[in-house]
């Protein structure tokens, strides 16, 4: 049994979410769920997906909870690895509740600099991505942050630079996802809601985002179901760019992670 995430062996197929309190919202789009650890910040479940052993576990914040869990979910046998988590925007055309495909994260954490220098890229695996956009047309695609503080005495000016290098947006976790799954062969994706507007105060959005009284509450259920969106529910920004209405979509059982997961190979 691993020390911390406390599982001998998870499926190949893994969902990685912050909170604890995340896992349990997939139960009702898996079978023979049933709970498979709790230990601190790691809180897991497994079940299927149409005949696909999943498994759905939370990480914390940062990147050394993050980092402890790639490490020990490579020792149980994890493949294929979705994270599904929350940002802060840094371009005005990424509204509360839209959802990030992560291309690739600015490695601005310490942790994954304590397995390799920093010129070694964090990115997600291609096919992962791939499957994702045709999934999510409408869906923002490109490259975060992750970084390991909220409120540096720099932030703005932090912000203001990363904007004007075309960032998307920043997260903690990211970076430490994929810098340690591509050394550990994992294939990796991170799929993000923004919880934050560029230049919005960051702890009045955040405490909206906890207690679900914005926008950002149905664009978290949205980032988790990922559903199949139609182009009846796309409609075009300020800026001329499609993106999602913001609407919450009627639910279907047909998340687009799982189905992501469910099309990689068996593995043996």
């Amino acid at each position: 049994m691993q020390p911390h995430i406390h599982c001998s062996t998870v499926n190949a197929n893994v969902v990685l979410v912050g909170d604890p309190a995340r896992v349990n919202k997939f139960r009702p789009f898996m079978q023979d769920v049933a709970e498979l650890a709790n230990n601190r910040e790691y809180y897991s479940i497994q079940g299927s997906y149409k005949n696909t052993p999943i498994t759905i576990m939370s990480t914390g914040m940062g990147a050394p909870s993050m980092l402890i869990c790639i490490e020990e979910l490579a020792q149980c046998g994890a493949k294929n690895i979705i994270r599904v988590g929350s940002m802060g925007a840094y371009q005005e055309r990424i509204k509360l509740g839209d959802t990030v495909i992560v291309e690739g994260a600015v490695r601005d954490d310490g942790g994954s600099k304590a397995y390799i220098e920093p010129s070694y890229p964090a990115i997600s695996d291609f096919s992962l991505v791939q499957k994702a956009v045709n999934l999510s047309p409408s869906s923002h695609l490109g490259i975060i942050r992750s970084h390991d503080s909220f409120y540096t005495d720099k932030e703005d000016e932090i912000c203001e630079f990363w904007h004007k290098k075309g960032i998307l947006g920043a997260d903690m976790e990211t970076s430490a996802l994929l810098t340690l799954s591509r050394l550990k062969q994992i294939k990796a994706l991170s799929i993000l809601n923004n919880v934050v507007e560029y230049k919005s105060d960051l702890q009045d959005s955040i405490l909206d985002f906890s207690q679900a009284e914005s926008l950002t509450a149905s664009g978290e259920s949205k980032c988790i179901q990922l559903m199949n969106w139609t182009p009846a529910r796309i409609k075009a920004g300020s800026d001329g760019a499609p993106r999602d209405s913001g609407v919450f979509p009627v639910l279907s059982p047909c998340p687009s992670f799982f189905l992501i997961l469910c099309s990689q190979k068996k593995v043996h």
